[in-house]
């Protein structure tokens, strides 16, 4: 006669053992959603330019944060590259930084339960107290959030500036009219007149200063370039066959104050779905000078506050009747890059675009132009906006030089 045993232990030892199998299962075959969001970079405060200094008293540090959707907790790193002047990094062992150029394994926050849409928060400074990070070179560096095992895997980047300060520069700003043509109205054809003059230092040789770039507020993405080879009616460059160097640029547009949205009041906006203007849909501000913005940057509800959620904030404005262009959207939350992904759709009169941001005040505006093929033609950025001299704009300025100690790379002094 046969007995059938029943052996407890046995039993809950392979029940959990299925269960570690489906989890692992599930994750490689089903991976794991993991998306950030609200990434920004800074340097002394969260709206500052991202701009480290290392031999001024101020810019000494470079914050980077942001929030994770992911349901399980991350593992990643983050890189730091040297790039050069179009941020690509370079492929030189020289120029790698190995040994510095990593912060490992890094250390999260649980967001409050209220949080919709994201998890985990990460906050870091660098260069960091334990030295694992630092920036020796001067230039343009970019960071890459990545996966601990597999660094090809990159979840986010950004970008900021390095400048060991080597020439001490005179700038100049004149308001002027464009000259090529006459305007109408006139506010198109007004610009401001930006004058850069140094005189280069005795340990450095004026056949290696490159070009100057002006990046204004933190349109990063798209500077305005004077090159000494060349110049035009609106970029021109002087050289005393000396030590004195002038740049300028003619033709810079000084714009509008950015429109902004605060969505920090929970009484005025206590709803998932929200419109960017309390009031409603926006017009032409051409004729109309805006209020003192963040100079391109935007500023978040604290991630500790209970209330530091996700909206879906709808943006929407009703052109000019004549209008037959497409309308973008671009601000602080894209950094300030125009993109298809950003082109508001047309319901009667009405253009419209709705996307996700986290409680703050956000500083953008409305670029217009045209698709072709997949290419934003003709854009035209103060169409919707107004063109002031009185607009109150932030300019960094920085000069490349072909350093012959770094095989002829462009460094910024």
């Amino acid at each position: 006669m046969r007995f059938l045993t029943f052996n407890p232990a046995n039993t809950l030892q392979k029940f959990f053992q299925l269960l570690l199998f489906i989890s692992i299962y599930s994750v490689l075959i089903f991976p794991q959603k993991l998306n950030i969001k609200s990434l920004r970079v800074y340097s002394d405060s969260e709206t500052s330019f991202p701009i480290l200094t290392p031999l001024e008293e101020h810019n000494k540090k470079l914050g980077i944060e942001f929030d994770i959707d992911s349901d399980v907790l991350p593992n990643m790193n983050i890189i730091f590259r040297y790039c050069d002047n179009n941020w690509i990094p370079y492929d030189n062992i020289f120029l790698a930084n190995y040994g510095k150029n990593i912060e490992y394994d890094l250390d999260f926050e649980i967001l409050p339960f209220t949080c919709e849409d994201a998890r985990y928060h990460y906050k870091g400074f660098f260069p960091n107290e334990n030295e694992f990070v630092d920036f020796p070179f001067s230039g343009k560096w970019m960071f890459y959030i990545t996966d601990v095992q597999d660094t090809t895997k990159v979840y986010g980047s950004g970008k900021f500036y390095v400048v060991y300060n080597e020439v001490k520069m005179d700038v100049n700003f004149k308001k002027e009219m464009l000259e090529e043509k006459s305007y109408s109205p006139l506010e198109i054809g007004r610009i401001i007149n930006l004058t850069l003059s140094f005189n280069l230092p005795e340990e450095l040789y004026p056949n290696f200063v490159d070009h100057v770039e002006i990046v204004q507020n933190k349109r990063i993405s798209s500077p305005i370039i004077v090159d000494r080879t060349f110049n035009t009616n609106t970029r021109q460059y002087s050289w005393d066959a000396d030590r004195r160097f002038t740049f300028t640029a003619r033709d810079i547009y000084p714009g509008n104050e950015y429109r902004q949205t605060d969505i920090r009041d929970i009484n005025k906006f206590n709803s998932k779905d929200v419109n960017a203007q309390f009031s409603g849909f926006e017009m032409s501000r051409f004729f109309r000078l805006g209020r003192r913005d963040l100079n391109g940057s935007y500023l978040l509800t604290n991630y500790k506050n209970d209330f530091a959620t996700y909206l879906n904030v709808n943006f929407r404005i009703k052109p000019p009747e004549e209008f037959l262009e497409d309308i973008f959207l671009v601000g602080s939350f894209n950094n300030w890059q125009l993109g298809e992904q950003y082109k508001l759709e047309k319901n009667g009169g009405v253009f419209a675009k709705t996307i996700q941001l986290k409680r703050g005040i956000y500083d953008y505006q409305f670029v217009t132009g045209y698709m072709d093929n997949g290419l934003i033609k003709d854009e035209n950025w103060i169409y919707l906006e107004g063109n002031f001299w009185e607009t109150s704009n932030e300019y960094h300025i920085f000069l490349y030089y072909k350093d012959p100690n770094y095989g002829g790379l462009g460094t910024s002094i």
